[in-house]
């Protein structure tokens, strides 16, 4: 049963959708990860079930009642001088639906203004946002939908961008097997105002789908999110390119190959796992191994590509905090605090 509905969703959301080379996209800062426990698991998680508003940013259908009343704030001190945040509110209205609305900014700190002579002339700040819009229901006591609406401003000193893209996503949610299944469609839409006139940019387009399954005997909790699931060619070299040697005079082509398939595949995976040994309290770890084979260095590479986080539930507040390493120079902090506005009312019974 779960196989065959990840098979539908799959093929409902492929159709007609074409593949975005990256590095090519405009509007890229919207791939970021807005949560500390999303940068924890990896960096994307479009399956995970718990009332985590963050995640209804990667996933529109992952927005439920439950986050009725809730808010998050988050702070991420990226690389260097660019920080990033996200801030969301989430509420229920009975027989209608659940709604979002959230900003995501991201500022590239301050830059020298100079001309041709190096005369300096002043400073600039580079700055992206998004304003959003989301909403989800029930379609089948298990099966959500859900749709973010995104309208996007960005300005580098002279040069000034406004676009429009949506989400669509599903998600089936089975509490009582401890197992969610997401399927999203991510930044489906258009620049309105290019940077310069007449050169028109894609924003960066993608299907991703995601599996999270908790044990029922052990304190784990598993994820694996898949991305670029419409380009399969994601790497500028790859890591198993001129490795094997069967013999001398044998190159071993086959294994290259092999290789290469295989260094493909899991460039589109993210691992995430979740050690939660009480339900107030969860230790994250994620993989991302397109990171570290793109970023690490080869003689060096220690942590890149690792992540590791935790979260506190308290009655009001949750508190989390995420470390992310993309390089040997520079990692990502990311700083989560959730609101639950209900707890500062107390109910009254007339």
């Amino acid at each position: 049963m779960k196989l065959s509905i990840i098979v539908i969703m799959i093929s409902l959301f492929s159709l007609g959708l074409f593949a975005q080379t990256g590095g090519d996209n405009t509007y890229e800062f919207l791939n970021l990860p807005a949560g500390s426990r999303l940068a924890a698991l990896g960096g994307n998680n479009v399956s995970h079930y718990d009332n985590d508003v963050n995640f209804v940013l990667n996933n529109p259908a992952l927005l439920r009642g439950e986050m009725h009343n809730r808010m998050a704030i988050n702070y991420i001190n990226y690389l260097s001088d660019i920080n990033f945040g996200y801030v969301s509110y989430a509420y229920d209205l009975k027989n209608i639906g659940t709604f979002a609305g959230g900003i995501q900014y991201i500022n590239y700190g301050t830059f020298l203004h100079s001309d041709e002579t190096g005369e300096i002339l002043g400073e600039f700040t580079p700055s992206e946002y998004s304003f959003n819009i989301s909403y989800a229901k029930i379609i089948l006591p298990k099966l959500h939908y859900g749709v973010n609406l995104k309208t996007i401003y960005s300005s580098f000193f002279s040069y000034f961008s406004s676009g429009l893209a949506i989400d669509a996503g599903l998600a089936y949610i089975d509490t009582a097997n401890l197992f969610s299944t997401g399927l999203v469609v991510k930044n489906l839409g258009i620049q309105l105002k290019p940077y310069t006139p007449g050169n028109q940019e894609p924003l960066p387009l993608d299907v991703q789908i995601g599996i999270t399954k908790k044990l029922r005997h052990a304190p784990f909790r598993f994820s694996v999110t898949a991305m670029d699931l419409l380009n399969w060619n994601l790497s500028y070299t790859s890591a198993f390119s001129n490795t094997y040697q069967l013999d001398e005079g044998n190159d071993g082509n086959f294994f290259n190959k092999m290789g290469d398939i295989g260094d493909e595949f899991i460039r589109h995976f993210i691992l995430g796992v979740e050690i939660v040994p009480h339900p107030n309290f969860y230790i994250a770890l994620g993989y991302n191994y397109r990171r570290r084979t793109e970023l690490a260095i080869t003689t060096m590479p220690k942590l890149v590509g690792m992540s590791v986080g935790f979260g506190l539930h308290l009655s009001k507040f949750n508190i989390s905090y995420g470390l992310a390493s993309y390089h040997l120079a520079g990692s990502s902090n990311h700083f989560t605090l959730g609101i639950n506005l209900d707890a500062f009312y107390k109910s009254t019974n007339l």
